[in-house]
């Protein structure tokens, strides 16, 4: 099952040639990362589309250390100017929220000019709802203004949004898909890449 949280992109609207585009989120943590992102390649291939990753290229530094959080920082800037667009996955990571280097990254594409296009894998329709997420995994009540407060007593953002309102704002198209495999379903990527078509041509 799949959600679509934005309006549809007029064809034309602010066309632009995309010709490569940058894979973000948190791909590369997931236990088949290999495998994983090897079939998003392939998808962004067989789309007419060159698939770029913060993690390509080559990197002098050998043990996790300073020194090497800073080659993979820079490195993973340098390859996402170097991208026509950015395909983010927003998908809950260790908690409700997406993993933020990938909030990052999409804030610094923006600043480009670059646009995302994103998506989110969640187990059950209720997760597609970021308040409804706070809810379920960290608790929050209702307040005597008609809003919600976590655990600590901070006001939580209800908009009725899959994700914090910047991000789902910035992208131009945020699909929620529901599934059982919430690592592994790439059905997210490939209709990213369909918007992706209609957006360039």
């Amino acid at each position: 099952m799949r959600l679509d949280v934005r309006a549809p992109i007029p064809h034309g609207a602010t066309a632009m040639r995309i010709a490569s585009v940058y894979l973000s989120g948190p791909d590369q943590w997931l236990p088949d990362a290999g495998a994983l992102l090897t079939r998003k390649r392939a998808l962004c291939e067989a789309a007419g589309f060159v698939a770029i990753t913060g993690l390509d290229g080559e990197r002098r530094e050998k043990d996790a250390s300073e020194a090497m959080a800073r080659e993979v920082y820079a490195g993973a800037l340098a390859n996402l100017r170097q991208a026509d667009a950015v395909i983010a996955n927003l998908s809950p990571w260790r908690g409700p929220n997406c993993d933020p280097g990938c909030a990052f990254e999409i804030g610094f594409a923006s600043a480009l000019g670059k646009p995302v296009f994103a998506y989110m894998n969640v187990t059950d329709e209720d997760d597609a709802d970021y308040r409804m997420r706070v809810e379920a995994m960290l608790g929050a009540t209702p307040d005597d203004l008609g809003g919600w407060r976590d655990p600590e007593g901070a006001r939580v953002e209800d908009f009725g949004l899959p994700e914090n309102l910047m991000l789902w704002a910035e992208s131009r198209r945020f699909y929620v898909i529901v599934t059982a495999d919430p690592q592994d379903d790439i059905t997210g990527v490939e209709l990213c890449l369909e918007a992706m078509r209609l957006y360039a041509d």
